[in-house]
This record gives C-alpha cells, sequence and structure tokens, in this order.
C-alpha cells in the first residue's frame, strides 16, 4: 500500500478505521492485487511445470489430533525439494497442512494465519474451530480460477474444538475441495498424491482408544505406506536425517515434535520395515 501522500513511511487513513473482521476482505478492497487469488493466471495449463506439495495425514487421538506431512516437493518427474515443510500452526488450538501447488499453497497458509490474528485481536476472542473452517474455505474459494488452471490448493485442516462436548473427542479434521467445500472428516484423513495408499494404512491401523505417541506413530506408518506406492511422496531419508513434519494439537495448544523425538520414532518405523516391509498387520480381534 502507498504511503500517505507527503508523509513517508506513514500508514493510510483505512489502518486507522474500525472495519471488517476479515483481513481478506480488508485487503480486497484496499489492495485487492496482494491477494493469492489475484494473481495473473497463466494462460496454459502449466500443473507440471510448479513444484507440488504431496502427502499430509491426520488422525485424531484421545487428547488431541495429530497431523504429518512427508517432505517432498515434485515438479513433474523431478524432485524439486527434498527437506519442504508442509505442516502449519494456524493458530493456538489448530494446524493445517498443503498440498498442491506450493508456492500458491504457501501465500493461502500466510494468509490464514494473518486472517484469524487479525479477527482475535479485533473481537478479543479467537475464531470458533468451525469459524476458522469456514474462513479457510472462503480462501479457498477465492484460488477457483488458478485451480481451474492446474495450480490448485487442497489444504487438510485440523484442531482442538475448545467447544466440544467430550474432550476425548475434541480433536477434529477438516478437509476441502478446490471449490473450497469443506467435509468434516471422522478419525484420521488424508490429502494429495499419496493419500489413497496413506488412508488405507489408517483404516487398518487406526483405533479409538489411540494416544498421542500411537497416533502419531500410526501417521508415520501411513506416510512410509504412501511413499512405498507412490513416487511424489519422500519416505523418510535416513542419509540425510529428513523426518516426517509432525505437530499435535491438544488442549495445552499447538505443539511441534522434536527432531530427535521424530527421529526416535522413524527408525523405529524402519526397524519394524525390516522385519515386516508391509507394515503392521491389522488385528482381526
Amino acid at each position: 500500500m502507498a504511503d500517505v501522500v507527503g508523509v513517508p513511511g506513514r500508514l493510510p487513513a483505512e489502518f486507522f478505521t474500525a472495519g471488517v473482521t476479515s483481513f481478506a476482505e480488508f485487503l480486497a478492497t484496499h489492495s485487492p492485487d496482494s491477494l493469492p487469488s489475484r494473481r495473473t493466471a497463466p494462460p496454459l495449463p502449466m500443473a507440471s511445470e510448479v513444484p507440488h506439495g504431496t502427502t499430509i495425514v491426520a488422525a485424531c487421538h484421545t487428547t488431541g489430533v495429530a497431523m504429518a506431512g512427508d517432505r517432498r516437493a515434485t515438479m513433474g518427474n523431478i524432485i524439486a525439494q527434498r527437506d519442504m515443510e508442509k505442516v502449519f500452526q494456524a493458530d493456538e488450538f489448530s494446524v493445517v497442512g498443503i498440498a498442491g501447488t506450493a508456492g500458491t499453497a504457501l501465500e493461502v497458509v500466510r494468509l490464514f494465519q494473518v486472517e484469524l490474528e487479525h479477527y482475535e485481536k479485533l473481537e478479543g476472542t479467537p475464531l470458533s474451530l468451525d469459524g476458522k473452517a469456514n474462513r479457510l474455505a472462503s480462501l479457498i474459494r477465492a484460488n477457483l480460477a488458478m485451480a481451474l488452471q492446474g495450480l490448485a490448493v487442497v489444504p487438510l485442516f485440523a484442531g482442538y474444538d475448545l467447544e466440544a462436548d467430550d474432550p476425548a473427542r475434541a480433536g477434529r479434521i477438516l478437509s476441502y475441495d478446490v471449490t473450497g467445500g469443506r467435509y468434516e472428516e471422522h478419525a484420521f484423513h488424508s490429502v494429495g498424491s499419496g493419500s489413497a495408499f496413506a488412508r488405507g494404512a489408517l483404516k487398518k491401523l487406526y483405533r479409538e482408544d489411540f494416544g498421542e505417541t500411537d497416533a502419531v506413530l500410526a501417521c508415520i506408518h501411513a506416510l512410509y505406506d504412501a511413499a512405498d506406492d507412490d513416487s511424489a511422496t519422500g519416505g523418510p531419508d535416513l542419509t540425510r536425517r529428513i523426518w516426517p513434519l509432525v505437530l499435535s494439537v491438544t488442549a495445552d495448544g499447538v505443539r511441534k515434535l522434536g527432531e530427535e523425538e521424530i527421529a526416535a520414532l522413524v527408525h523405529r518405523v524402519v526397524e519394524e520395515r525390516m522385519i515386516s516391509p508391509g507394515g503392521p498387520i491389522a488385528s482381526m480381534g
């Protein structure tokens, strides 16, 4: 935005005027070119010419919800980046993971983070989990024109619902389509190119009595299975010490699992796979 005429460095008057609680709407009114959705769409589909993030998984546990993402970004048949971060803290009690066009997805996530902070500063209270999910849906919907050109953003949103009646079921997962449609998922979900394989693994491994560590282990196994069958999903890189990125949300807020903690869990999974390459066998009982 331009400075006030004749006063370099001074913010324009609209910054000091009471307005809407949506930062995206504020930008749309006063600086529309700053929105990711206002970028000029390419003349032809170019999905294979830009980096894409791949697989994100999430699983509920008895104290909240865990989300994990592999670290690979691809550009067609090329590995564009080996250590991309795809899971982010949205606010104190929610996280968002991205699949799809990496650059656009990162812009949407940054805008979403500011959107939540902007609302909380103006209203003095955070949005409800449903309110956060709806705000994210509107940002995705605004990107539809770019999605039709192959530059889609497909996030996975999860959080701890402070208004839930049962704390053991306060962890929630919501998925989206490119039009901004939002869907409540139950227990677990996955998005991205390896999502079918990851969901298949979670379907066999998931139990309702999962503790946090159980849910994280199941997510790591699911990403391992996705990488086993989907070339765009990166498995754990033991030589470069590149592990999945994992965040857990509980009543205490968002916790990013440390590198050593994740490394220990990954080595545990790899050791199990050395004995049983297909992974854990689900109980029939």
